[in-house]
Formats: structure tokens, sequence, C-alpha cells
């Protein structure tokens, strides 16, 4: 039987706690059995993290009134018996909110004033500045407490056309968009600006953040909600009613907000809410069935999808069906239907990028491990060849061999101030990629940005603006790209010198793409030249929406830059790294050879005790290696379901 999104959400987070343990008692092995130098370490870091920190969000998008918020109680919430998020007749979420879980933070609903839109910095920013939040503490334990104090994301604020017009909620060139004027002159507007609630629900513990986005009006004017928050979430669910279809609104959120021709086709849903309102007692079930389906071949056509990723549900009854363990209304309400596809296609895509970024990781870890392993097998190699030839030799011979050692030893440690300018050139090449890359550049390119959505008049050339930043960011990734392949170049050649040269069994590690960052690019560029249509013109034509506007695409693209950066400094350290080990391991091996030739001086018997110790050192690398191969097989296959053990006897006994 097929999976509801919440059933594949719970074997994700299994799947998550089980990698994550099997993950530390590889890397106390590692550490154990000294394998595990800086560049393991941070990979191992990277891998916790990811899948400690993985996030899965759905936003669900919609006009007013088009039971969005029971939608959302239907699908993640009916476990508490009743409505938790306002969506009963009059109350309604009027300000974006997002659902998540945060072990550092009590649970509690933090509220954004409103007011705060008449400064210029993104949401991202206010994140950081808690004191600025109303916050009202949550008692996850009591439905009827919770689901009271989230109404407060409904409040309303009554205020002059001038101060609607100040916070960016009222446009005299778009009467028809603005809100309705009361008999006293005033106008409702959101009390609240963005809402963060934060409970230990099962699901949103497990990385689960759900985004609740209010009616075109509020997600026109909070640019952030546009072009950094829908276009990174995992999956959008469109919402429209079955009764009215595809309205005017509806097409305008549609196209200015939701249409991405690079994100992958079941990350977009539509749902046809309120199948309900088309039950007539008048019409025959077929009738009925017949009117729904001509609603979803209509609504698929407007919005240019394929018929079945419309899908027709009926929230309100689904949420009633699952509080009363109806199982045939739960049927007749279609919402199994549109949990199966969320779990398919959200969490289904969701875990085959995890897996395979974590699959490449562990096969990267493993290739550390065995290179480890080879310098310590190849020393041994030496060292036994060394050590045969010694056999039947006078003391004499033994002598000079101890010479021989010493003098090797010598020339070795000089040769360490060639090393050190190979690694001075290679560094200053780094920084440059990192100047390039790094917070400086991104803040000067913005900030040119800026000057150019601050001239005068209308900004119907912002595009062009936009398009001459995007240029040139994307050279700049060229540029860094260039200088990677040279310092690539540089590295594979001294390496194969040192290797030639001192028998190292040195590589190259594998260079950062940072063409697939030049892609983030283009879709962060696209994202935002949607939203640069005619309607936004005169918005931009006020200097604080462009400046918010910007200080949006400076948080987005920190992302982009920072992640580009981390993947430079791995490779970076995994070159490092390498040669760090390899130095480290010959010198060790000198003092060895060393020692054992005393010891050959010192007893007649300490050849045959020399060697035997070496064959055995051997046989415990086989099997080292042999554990690490079993122990990274055992990572890379961690059972995906709630009922996989907790640990299997082969990690346990390491």
């Amino acid at each position: 039987m097929a999976l509801t999104f919440n059933e594949q959400f719970d074997q994700h987070g299994a799947w998550r706690r089980e990698f994550a343990l099997r993950l530390k008692l590889l890397s106390e092995w590692l550490k154990d059995h000294d394998l595990l130098d800086s560049a393991v370490e941070e990979r191992l870091r990277r891998l916790e993290s990811q899948i400690r920190t993985d996030k899965v969000m759905v936003a669900f998008v919609a006009e007013f009134s088009r039971g969005k918020s029971e939608l959302i109680n239907a699908i993640f919430f009916a476990g508490y018996k009743r409505r938790i998020m306002p969506a009963s007749a009059g109350r309604t979420t009027m300000c974006p909110t997002e659902l998540g879980y945060d072990p550092e933070v009590p649970p509690c609903l933090r509220l954004l004033p409103i007011e705060t839109r008449l400064q210029t910095q993104p949401l991202m920013e206010w994140r950081m500045v808690p004191e600025k939040w109303h916050r009202v503490d949550l008692d996850v334990n009591d439905p009827d407490q919770l689901s009271q104090a989230i109404e407060k994301v409904s409040e309303i604020r009554r205020v002059t056309v001038d101060q609607a017009r100040a916070l960016g909620l009222w446009h005299d060139d778009t009467p028809e968009d603005n809100p309705m004027t009361g008999a006293d002159g005033l106008v409702e507007i959101p009390k609240w600006r963005h809402a963060l609630i934060n409970i230990a629900h099962p699901l949103l513990k497990q990385g689960l953040v759900i985004l609740d986005t209010p009616g075109l009006n509020a997600i026109g004017a909070e640019p952030e909600l546009t072009v950094n928050l829908i276009p990174q979430a995992h999956a959008v669910v469109f919402i429209l009613a079955a009764d009215t279809g595809v309205t005017k609104s509806d097409l305008q959120i549609w196209r200015e907000h939701l249409i991405s021709e690079d994100n992958a086709s079941d990350s977009r849903l539509v749902v046809l809410n309120k199948i309900d309102t088309l039950w007539d007692a008048l019409s025959t079930p077929a009738q009925v069935q017949a009117q729904i389906e001509r609603q979803r071949a209509t609504t698929a056509e407007i919005l240019g999808l394929k018929q079945h990723q419309v899908i027709p549900v009926s929230g309100q009854k689904g949420l009633v069906a699952k509080v009363n363990d109806d199982h045939e209304l739960l049927k007749a309400s279609r919402l199994p239907v549109l949990e199966q596809a969320l779990a398919h296609g959200v969490m289904g895509q969701r875990q085959k990028i995890l897996r395979a970024s974590v699959a490449a990781n562990i096969t990267e870890l493993r290739m550390e491990g065995t290179r480890h392993l080879s310098i310590r097998r190849r020393d041994l190699a030496e060292q036994m060849m060394e050590l045969k030839g010694l056999r039947g030799k006078n003391m004499q011979v033994i002598k000079h061999m101890r010479a021989r050692i010493e003098q090797e030893q010598g020339e070795f440690d000089a040769s360490g101030a060639r090393i050190h300018a190979v690694r001075s050139v290679h560094l200053k090449l780094l920084r440059d990629v990192f100047n390039l890359l790094g917070t400086a550049a991104l803040k000067t390119e913005m900030t040119e940005l800026t000057d150019a959505l601050r001239q005068p008049g209308l900004k119907l050339g912002v595009r062009k603006a936009y398009a001459k930043t995007f240029d040139r960011l994307r050279e700049g990734l060229r540029k860094a790209a260039k200088i990677s392949d040279e310092i690539q170049t540089m590295l594979t050649g001294t390496f194969r010198q040192l290797n030639a040269e001192y028998g190292f069994s040195l590589q190259a590690p594998r260079e950062p793409d940072l063409a697939r960052y030049e892609r983030d690019l283009d879709l962060v560029e696209r994202s935002h030249n949607q939203y640069l249509g005619v309607s936004n013109a005169l918005r931009l034509a006020q200097p604080e929406f462009a400046d918010r506007l910007v200080r949006a695409l400076a948080t987005r693209l920190r992302v982009i830059y920072e992640s580009a950066l981390g993947e430079v400094e791995l490779w970076n350290k995994s070159a490092a790294a390498q040669l760090d080990a390899q130095l480290r391991e010959r010198r060790r091996n000198f003092g060895r050879r060393l020692e054992a030739i005393e010891r050959i001086q010192q007893a007649a018997s300490g050849l045959d005790d020399r060697i035997a110790e070496i064959e055995a050192q051997e046989a415990g690398l086989d099997q080292l290696d042999a554990k690490l191969a079993e122990l990274t097989q055992h990572l890379g296959n961690t059972p995906l379901g709630a009922r996989a053990p907790v640990a299997e006897p082969v990690l346990k006994t390491a």
C-alpha cells in the first residue's frame, strides 16, 4: 500500500537517525586507528551536519479563502483532533507563517511587527534579533491553548491610507489590489509581518518546515518570500477553489511567483480544494465526477501543467474524516491522493538527492582511509625489503646501513623548504579564489546594483541592471574556476614529482565543481526576473522597496557563495592533509628504520623479531582495510524505514 506523506517522512527521519548513529561509530573507529586527518574529519563533520540539519520545506501558496490553512490542518495536524491553524469563517492567516522545530528554542510563536517594513533589513537579518519579535509561549500538550495562541497570525490593524502606503501595502496606481477603506477612512492591514511557530510536532522534529503564505498582496509586498523562500522550497502546493477554478488573482500569483521551468515537475502541485462544494444532491456521483474532471482539465490547460499535477481535494472533509476516523469520508475527500503525491514527489526526490550526495561523500571517505593505509603498507614493504637484505650481513654492513638511513633522513628534512615554497604558491592562488567568492566581492556587487536601482524614474530598465549584475557575478565565478584549474594543474604536477622522488602515493583530489554554482545563479536570476514584471515596476520606483529586494537577493547569494567557498576549502584541506599524512608517515618511517637497526645491533635475534613484527603489522593493515570497507558499505546501506536496527553487530564490535 502506498505511503502517505507523513509515513514517508517518518521513514526518512528514521533513516537520518540511523545514519547519524552509524556515522558516529565510523568516526570513532577511524579516530581509534589514527585514520582521522583534517580532511577526513571535515568530510565527516559535513556529512553529519548535512544529515542533522537537512530540512524539507513545503510551501502552501494561495489567494485568500481557498482553504489553505484547513488543508495544512488536515495533512499535518489532524492528530490533535481539532484545528490548529486558524481556518474557521472570518479567521485566516494574514502573514507568512513558518512552522518548524528548533530544539534550542522553547515551544513558542514569534511574531514580527508589521512596522519593521519601514526598515530595509531582510527577514533573515530580523531572525537574528529575537528581542524585536513578539513572543507567545505554547503548550504543545494543550491543543486548545495551542490553537488559540496561533490565532494571533490572523490579527489585523486599522491604519490610515498614508500609513498603509508607507508600509508598502497601498498603491495608488493599482487601486484594485488595495485593501478596502472603511467608513472611517481606515484600512485593514496585517498586524504582523512574519510568524515563526516552533513546536515539537513529530514531523517538524524530523526536519519538515511548513511555509503558509497569505494572499497575493502579502506575497507581492514581501520580496523575500518570492525570491528566496518559495523558490527554495522543496515543494510548492498551489491551492485553488474547485468551484471558481483559476481566477485572475490566482493566475497572477502563478505567473509572477510560482512558474519555474527548472523545478522538477513533481515539486509543483496544484490543489483544487473544496470539491465538497460540488457534491450536489441533485446530481449523480458520475455527474459530480465529470464536473470535477472538467474543472481539473481546464485548470491544467490554463496553468500549462499535466493533468495529473492538478489534484482535486476537500481539505475540510479530509480533516473531519481523520478526526472522526471516517474511512469512507476520507476516501471521498481524496486527501490520501494528495498525501501520496507529496510523499513520492517531495520525499522521493529529496531522499534521492540526499542519498546521492551521501554516497559520493562515503566514497571519498573510503578513498581517504584507503590512502592512509596504502602509505603505511608501502612503508612497511620498504622496511621489510631493507631488513631482509641485511640477513647474513656483518655488523659493519649494518652500521653502514644506519649511516645511509640517517643521510636519507637529513636530505628529506632539507627538502621541506621546497615543499613549503610550493605550498606558498598554492595558497596565494587560493587567496585569489577566496577574494572572488568572498563577502567583500558580493557586497561590492550589491552596492552597485542598489545604486543603479536608486536612479530616478520608473525602473523600466531594472532587468538590464540585474542582468549586468548577474553577468559580473558569473564572470567572477568563471575566474575562480579558472584559477582552480591552475591550482589543480600545479597540484597534479607537484604530486607527480614528489611521488617520483620520494615514493609517495599523492593524488590530487577532485577539483571543486564551480560550474554548478553558476547554474544556481541562473535560477536566482530567473526568480528575480519573474518578480520584476510590469506589475512591480511601480513598487520598484520606491527606493526602500528596491533596497529590500537587493537585500533579499544578497541573502540568497550569500548562501550560494558560502557553499562554493566550503567546497574549495574542503578541496584544499584534502590536498594538504594528503601531503601532511605522507610527510608524517615518512618521518615515522625513518624513526622505525633506525630503531630496527639499533635493535639488530644490540641482539642477534633482533632482525628476525623485527621482520615478524612487520609481517604482523601488514596482516593488521589488511584487517583494517577490510573493516574500513565493511563500515563504509554498512554506512551506505543504512536501511530506509522506522524499524531499522539501532546498529548491526559489525559496528558494535568494531
